[in-house]
């Protein structure tokens, strides 16, 4: 354990004018709090917040980050409390230690939500003081080096796990690759020990193969640079065993098809001459397509510059070169802390490299819970990024597989929600096309557009699934309002009773509901029937009986019973056409059973569906009997005079056997094409060396056309048999 006089001479040999008597202080203040706690190894838990102390002078911090490190533990683990230590060490501190702390006083119902929770606070807190950051990453850097004292197996794996998935990409991200590379190479250890020892086994192999072939490789260059009137440092290294197994996973290449196990280094003295290094090697040696890149010109999201290249180099290796200066090597190995940018009044995350922290508060407001919260954070910290440019030059970096819609929440959620289309490089391609390095991207808005639910399916940043998820529940939310609130009231007023505020607000903790429109929401998703909200409102109510004891089930056919005067319109928007069906609300949730594929002029009746608002079937669908327990799921529905004499886009499925010989699709598709129907999917169900039966979904206007298109196929020669397909 770091003595008291060693931590302060290691902070004083980089900050000479650092607090000495905070310094003190915090050491004994945390040496007391923490007693007689000890770690999983046995050792005082002291001896923790110490070294994370130590780490963190080594990242050469200031004062207050040192005492943080030291104190980081103490609201959590001890007696002690933030005001205490605000009283002690000052606010700025009390700040940077309860942003640390865990939410170890949080009741949970699982460990993932406990990590997902103290994952939001730590965002929080970092988006003031960045500092917050390095304070848990040397946190979590001491606990994976002490990992292998944790006694069980399965709470090592999700310490490393989560060491993986989430602490090691924030290192990353804030351009400390030291600090990363030793985090992935220890959880790679409790992780995949055999992968790990696979890869060492043959790094061992070639080294003894080949002892002298970094030293030699490391004169050649300096040599070759030398003769280009270049002097440099040149240093060679091998790559570490997950950083080679990742590359290994990712290309699907063996160990000796890599060509960057070898990397050296190369540090000169600025920028000019990083470039004409650059020349010198490329005209000495042969380059490998593909392997160049030009971080100096345009850097990493994190900050990261530096020139890579990979070359057939000396001995007739393949090797990988990195050129930049002796700032880019600090930046590199540093980053953030390479800046001392706390005496200047504390750190910004205003600067462009922390684009990517902005994105995490976004989606910290967008996303409904913290679970959720975790998922789109992990999305955020992919490591293989495209680097796109908006028509002004401005640079966007995405995950490696983003679209458009991507890029246009990237830009700003407003020309995301708003996003109708997009040019690429001058050309307007689909919304779905992914991006490529060095794209220009034009987004096309609009103010009556709003987010598709469509988009989640092919969006892979967290940012854009967050505010697409958003939007989804709350016109959700609004749909099921409206289809509670027609239910209730139908529900009493066939009791004779009228819904009121009051009697609703009295019942909604029997169902757990924490206000009376979450009430009336659960009733129109199908959570709750309106039946069961009257009961408990009236609770002198009896359920209807029937004959045989059970609930009284309610006719099919009072499906068609409605009178007009009672109905509203609902349109909702399907395939370019309007549906409009009596007996719905505007604004309804409306979905079509695929089971019986209505059209108009099918007689329908709806069911509610949990989770999806109204369902629409045929009259005669065999579904329905699997709700003949359920009447109170059941709604008098017909179709609109809008529907059944106005031309609209709507789906029927047609089981169709045609004869397996040359040109009979082509019939069948020019059949339909005539009759003015479109095929929207076609899969075939059955081959035989005659025939084929097959399943067309034809969109057509109502069912008087989708019976003129049968009609038509069936007296086409090639067309064996159709029908119309149910269930």
């Amino acid at each position: 354990m770091i003595r008291q006089f060693e931590l302060v001479e290691r902070v004083q040999s980089y900050d000479p004018d650092a607090d000495e008597d905070m310094l003190n202080r915090a050491y004994v203040y945390g040496l007391k709090k923490h007693g007689n706690q000890l770690r999983a190894s046995g050792d005082p838990y002291f001896s923790h917040p110490v070294e994370v102390a130590g780490i963190l002078a080594e990242m050469k911090l200031d004062t207050a980050s040192i005492v943080t490190g030291l104190l980081h533990d103490t609201i959590e683990d001890t007696d002690a409390t933030r005001d205490e230590i605000a009283g002690l060490f000052g606010e700025n501190v009390a700040r940077l230690v309860d942003g640390v702390t865990k939410l170890s006083r949080l009741e949970v119902q699982s460990e993932s939500t406990k990590e997902a929770e103290n994952l939001r606070k730590l965002v929080l807190a970092m988006s003031s003081d960045i500092r917050v950051l390095l304070v848990k990453l040397a946190d979590r850097l001491h606990n994976m080096r002490t990992l292998h004292h944790i006694k069980d197996p399965a709470r090592r794996r999700r310490i490393a796990l989560e060491t993986m998935d989430l602490y090691a990409p924030l290192a990353s991200r804030i351009g400390m690759e030291k600090v990363k590379r030793e985090l992935e190479e220890l959880a790679f250890a409790e992780l995949n020990p055999d992968g790990r020892a696979s890869v060492l086994a043959r790094q061992d192999y070639l080294r003894e193969r080949g002892e002298r072939l970094v030293p030699q490789i490391e004169v050649e260059l300096v040599k070759t640079l030398k003769e280009g009137g270049l002097k440099a440092q040149v240093s060679g290294r091998e790559k570490m065993p997950y950083s080679i197994w990742r590359k290994m996973q990712s290309k699907n290449v063996s160990f000796e098809q890599l060509a960057d196990i070898m990397a050296f280094r190369v540090i000169v003295t600025d920028v000019t001459q990083c470039y004409q290094a650059l020349g010198l090697l490329h005209g000495r040696y042969q380059v490998i397509p593909g392997r160049f890149k030009d971080y100096i010109s345009v850097p990493k999201p994190n900050g990261y510059r530096s020139l890579h290249t990979g070359v057939i180099g000396p001995l007739g290796q393949r090797i990988e070169i990195q050129i930049r200066t002796e700032e880019m090597q600090d930046q590199a190995e540093r980053g953030v802390a390479a800046h001392w940018i706390y005496k200047q009044g504390g750190p910004s995350t205003d600067a462009p490299q922390y684009a990517w922290l902005r994105s995490l508060i976004e989606i910290l407001d967008k996303a409904p819970n913290a679970e959720e919260f975790l998922e789109h954070t992990k999305l955020e910290m992919f490591h293989d990024q495209v680097f796109c440019f908006t028509p002004k030059g401005k640079l966007i970096a995405l995950p490696k597989g983003a679209t458009p819609i991507d890029f246009a929440y990237a830009v700003h959620s407003q020309v995301g929600d708003t996003c109708v289309g997009s040019k690429i490089n001058g050309r307007m391609l689909p919304l779905r096309t992914q991006l490529t390095n060095g794209d220009q991207v034009e987004i096309i808005t609009s103010k009556a557009q709003t987010p598709s639910p469509t988009w989640e399916r092919f969006v892979v940043t967290g940012k854009a699934k967050a505010a697409i998820r958003r939007f989804i529940r709350t016109r959700q939310r609004e749909q099921y309002l409206q289809l509670g609130k027609s239910l209730l009231d139908k529900t009493f007023h066939e009791e004779g009773y009228e819904v009121t505020e009051k009697g609703l607000d009295g019942v909604r903790a029997n169902f757990k509901q924490a206000t009376t429109d979450d009430l009336i929401a659960a009733v129109g998703a199908g959570l709750i029937t309106s039946r069961e909200v009257m009961t408990a409102v009236y609770p002198g109510l009896k359920q209807p009986q029937r004959k045989d004891g059970g609930a009284d089930v309610v006719p099919i056919s009072r499906a068609r019973n409605k009178a007009a005067a009672d109905a509203a319109k609902a349109k909702k928007d399907a395939a370019g056409g309007q549906i409009a069906i009596r007996g719905l609300i505007p604004g309804m949730a409306v979905h079509f059973a695929r089971c019986c594929h209505p059209l108009p002029g099918d007689r329908i009746v709806g069911i509610i569906t949990t989770g999806k608002g109204v369902t629409i079937h045929t009259i005669d669908c065999a579904t329905l009997e699997s709700f003949s327990e359920s009447p109170e799921r059941w709604i008098d529905v017909g179709w609109d005079s809008v529907s059944e004499g106005a031309p609209g886009i709507y789906t029927g499925r047609l089981k169709v056997t045609v004869a397996n010989q040359p040109g009979s699709l082509s019939k069948l598709s020019t059949v339909i094409a005539r009759h003015e129907g479109n095929i929207s999917n076609l899969r075939i169900v059955n081959r035989s060396m005659d025939f084929f039966d097959m399943v067309i979904d034809v969109e057509v206007n109502d069912v008087k056309h989708l019976a003129n298109i049968t009609a038509a196929l069936r007296a086409t020669p090639a067309i064996n048999a159709v029908e119309r397909a149910r269930n």
